[in-house]
């Protein structure tokens, strides 16, 4: 991929500000914690989708064992793979490349939202005002339109702007350093918030029996490697060895 058009940055920049204002409502806030459909967008918008999912998936990586204690993360995934991934198109970056790219850039991204949650503050002001008059409409406006309306004002323009300025730059820069102690920094802190956020879906599984379906999938997954299987073979595997799970502790229940 060789250039980035305004409209590709902007539509990038339009879905990043939906997600992040919960314009789908309760969909949006799965989309937020999780960088697979932004990627997804990305590579449609951009017309490299192969490419795009598996940067995103070394990406997703990352975040698998996010929390957010009062909606707040500490680094936000949908800004980071809008990014980090149309980097690494730009600049034929590795997935490991990206990852280097995504760990700040979602950490700066969590400032922007930190930000939102100020902004939002002056239109709970309006709130109280309305409640206290019972207004529904006012009530509706101050709670989901202008909550939106910030959202945009923050991240259609910032997200366009690292976009359509920032990226070839960024992706020019990296491939500068490229085998430089940074980006081996950068990867080996990406590779170790990866193994981090296994470890922790594997700790909120919580069922230590369980944990044998985790080891089963993965070294499946080494001892088949050479044979080419795909995501749906490995999926349909997955919902037998759950009926087989049912059936064989239901009576037992």
């Amino acid at each position: 991929m060789e250039t980035l058009t305004w409209v590709q940055a902007l539509l990038i920049a339009i879905w990043v500000a939906v997600v992040m204002s919960r314009g789908l409502g309760y969909a949006t806030l799965t989309l937020r914690f999780s960088p697979l459909m932004t990627g997804l967008v990305v590579g449609v918008v951009t017309g490299h989708v192969t490419e795009a999912m598996m940067i995103t998936a070394v990406i997703q990586l990352i975040y698998m064992g996010a929390v957010a204690p009062g909606g707040a993360l500490p680094s936000e995934p949908a800004i980071a793979a809008a990014i980090a991934v149309t980097v690494a198109l730009l600049g034929d970056l590795t997935p490991e490349q990206a990852v280097a790219i995504a760990v700040p850039v979602g950490l700066l991204g969590s400032y922007a939202y930190q930000f939102r949650f100020f902004l939002n503050t002056f239109a709970l002001r309006l709130l109280d005002k309305y409640a206290e008059e019972t207004n529904d409409r006012g009530i509706f406006v101050s709670v989901i339109v202008l909550p939106i309306i910030i959202s945009f004002l923050i991240f259609v323009p910032l997200v366009f702007i690292a976009l359509y300025f920032g990226a070839r730059v960024i992706a020019d820069f990296v491939n500068a350093i490229s085998g430089g102690p940074v980006i081996h920094v950068l990867e080996v802190v990406g590779g170790g918030l990866a193994a981090l956020g296994i470890a922790v879906i594997m700790h909120v599984i919580g069922k230590k029996e369980l944990l044998l379906f985790f080891f089963l999938a993965y070294f499946m997954s080494v001892a088949f490697k050479d044979l080419g299987i795909n995501t749906v073979t490995y999926a349909i595997f997955g919902a037998i060895f759950a009926g087989l799970y049912v059936l064989f502790t239901k009576k037992t229940a």
